[in-house]
């Protein structure tokens, strides 16, 4: 099929090469602009942009998809389709009625749950069992139109935004070129009322640990703010990022720290979580036993 891919992060870079292992016809691709970056700010463009351009892909970038010259452009690619993924640009009506058989979204949940920005994230702080990714057939409203592809996975004890990230960023890439292959077989079912929650855009102000939150809320949150932004908690006036985390059956004070057989375990309330992964000021993360070789913990995290 003749595609316009849009997608911007490195959630979306598996899915263009997937299109183009499939032998799809990639003839433009959409991205967000290039940022400044780095401690000279100098701009760099996204992972999709910067994995088009070694592909060898048309890349496109406006800032915004509401001018006249703009739809005119992108309704001119006579595209077949447009696979949309993590693209962070609301497509107007017109571009979305522009591919002879419309756009197709890939979301990273089990629709109706977790529409919106922060999917993963938000699953995973809510403590679901399970999540998935939906191919969709876009419309104006936000991750409203029928889906035409589910796939659903566990989630396991433990597992961080990041990992699950990767993992559904694969099962997505495969989910969209079975849907390809299959699109006049495939029903567009409709989202049920029932069910629908938001997944918001992840605050820097929740960050911040709660030890007032129980084991496995506490683990969950943690998780679900790994690698970013970072769950946080004052380390005797340094910031200690805490990036893994699993419910704990031992019973400590909320805040204070037990090293043990290098380990690592707080109290919150009514038990404990153990941090296996955390990333001290100024240090790389790393696993708990790597991280306290020469450093000693203090006896209480606020």
């Amino acid at each position: 099929m003749r595609i316009v891919f849009m997608g911007t992060p490195d959630f979306s870079v598996p899915v263009l090469n997937a299109l183009v292992n499939a032998g799809h016809e990639v003839c433009a691709v959409y991205c967000q602009p290039p940022r400044p970056a780095g401690r000279g700010k100098k701009e760099r463009p996204t992972p999709v942009h910067a994995r088009a351009d070694a592909l060898g892909l048309p890349v496109r970038h406006p800032v915004s998809l509401k001018g006249a010259a703009e739809q005119a452009e992108f309704a001119s690619l006579n595209a077949d389709i447009a696979v949309v993924v993590a693209y962070g640009l609301i497509l107007p009506q017109v571009v979305l009625d522009a591919p002879k058989q419309g756009c197709l979204n890939i979301h990273a949940s089990l629709l109706p749950r977790w529409r919106g920005a922060a999917p993963i994230h938000r699953a995973i702080m809510a403590g679901d069992e399970a999540t998935g990714v939906c191919i969709m057939q876009m419309e104006a409203g936000l991750d409203t139109g029928p889906v035409l592809l589910r796939r659903e996975v566990a989630i396991e004890t433990g597992e961080t935004t990041g990992e699950l990230h990767d993992r559904l960023s694969a099962l997505g890439s495969a989910a969209i070129v079975d849907a390809l292959d299959t699109l006049p077989t495939l029903t567009a079912t409709l989202q049920p009322e029932d069910g629908v929650t938001y997944a918001s855009k992840i605050d820097k102000a929740e960050a911040r640990v709660d030890w007032g939150l129980a084991p496995v809320e506490l683990a969950n949150h943690i998780n679900g703010l790994s690698p970013f932004p970072g769950a946080w908690a004052d380390a005797d006036g340094d910031r200690l990022k805490l990036l893994k985390a699993v419910a704990s059956d031992k019973t400590l004070p909320a805040g204070q720290v037990l090293i043990e057989a290098d380990k690592m375990f707080v109290g919150c309330a009514s038990g404990a979580v153990e941090i296996l992964a955390a990333q001290r000021a100024g240090k790389r993360a790393a696993p708990v036993a790597d991280m306290i070789k020469g450093w000693t913990p203090p006896t209480q995290l606020t």
